[in-house]
């Protein structure tokens, strides 16, 4: 794609950078949740790539809506994160509650991510007028920060376990 020359073509980019980021993920993800050994965590992480995938939707439309090509565009940023994934939690020759611990941390990498993806989405669809758009991207975002917070909780409890292994 050549470089953007105006706001909306750079919308559409960011767009499709978007799209590509997060096909990246919910495969990453899906691999991850497979590896793991905490049941509950590997569930949570299988069904957050439904969430993933219903976002990728939400860009589609948004790419067709601005008249863009609704293909997309490679994201080298997601690339190299989950490679990292990959290697510190599938590959990783770790025990595997340590991998479970290091999982959490992959994904919250990966959804910081989106949501600055996102966010800056948010910001030129207002910028543009694209009212209905900015909802849909601030609604996203707000759905990527929840599963961020759940997995900052379930970081935490990593930590208590630590704590309380280590007073006894």
């Amino acid at each position: 794609m050549p470089d953007p020359q105006n706001l909306n073509e750079l919308y559409i980019h960011e767009l499709q950078d978007l799209w590509s980021a997060n096909d990246q993920m919910s495969q990453v993800v899906k691999d991850v949740a497979a590896s793991l050994s905490d049941g509950k965590l590997s569930e949570k992480m299988a069904s957050s790539v439904a969430g993933i995938r219903a976002h990728t939707e939400v860009l589609k439309r948004l790419i067709e809506e601005a008249g863009g090509n609704t293909k997309p565009e490679h994201c080298k940023g997601m690339e190299g994160l989950a490679k990292e994934a990959r290697k510190h939690v599938i590959d990783a020759d770790a025990p595997s509650e340590v991998k479970d611990i290091a999982a959490i941390a992959q994904l919250q990498r990966m959804s910081h991510y989106g949501i600055a993806g996102f966010g800056t989405a948010k910001a030129y669809a207002m910028a543009l007028g694209m009212t209905e758009a900015a909802e849909k991207l601030d609604k996203a975002t707000s759905e990527i920060y929840g599963c961020d917070d759940y997995m900052s909780e379930l970081a935490q409890r990593s930590e208590d376990l630590k704590a309380a292994r280590q007073e006894v």
